[in-house]
């Protein structure tokens, strides 16, 4: 049985590297917003946003942080590293900077976002697993991703129940 995940991350930079990650196809994600969609939120302010993201994070097991040049500290990314450790969600992080974006491009690698967040004495990051794929090649990192991408959920999950 597919897990339910929901999928956290930098929009605007990284939305076409994301696209890439949710649709492998080997779990199931939360639904993406339209740029449409997403703007009709934003206009109803952070009550709207929180909202939003409460929504959709109900009835995951998982968070994945798709981590790209600049998500480490974002507001809303860091709502949702802290509603899902809260809730008991497993959580991991991915980097996606080696994925092309639309226009074939890749990104500079970005700090770990769990770096800030202390549970216990205990540094998030030391906990929580960002996984790195091992390759400079778009393809590759696709490719492994896809192939690790379940196991990775499941340790997060296996974590997350031991804290």
């Amino acid at each position: 049985m597919a897990r339910r995940v929901f999928y956290s991350f930098h929009y605007i930079p990284d939305a076409w590297r994301t696209s890439q990650v949710r649709n492998i196809g080997k779990i199931e994600g939360n639904k993406s917003a339209s740029d449409n969609d997403w703007e009709a939120v934003k206009k109803g302010g952070d009550k709207a946003i929180q909202k939003w993201i409460d929504d959709q994070l109900d009835g995951r097991s998982c968070t994945i942080v798709l981590i790209g040049a600049n998500t480490a500290g974002r507001k809303w990314i860091n709502y949702e590293i802290e509603k899902s450790w809260k809730e008991g969600k497993g959580i991991l992080g991915i980097y996606i900077h080696n994925l092309k974006n639309e226009e074939s491009k890749q990104s500079v690698k970005g700090s770990n976002p769990f770096d800030g967040y202390k549970i216990g004495k205990e540094s998030m990051s030391s906990i929580v697993k960002s996984y790195d794929p091992p390759s400079n090649d778009s393809k590759e990192v696709y490719a492994y991703i896809s192939d690790h991408i379940e196991d990775w959920i499941e340790k997060a999950i296996e974590i997350r129940n031991n804290y």
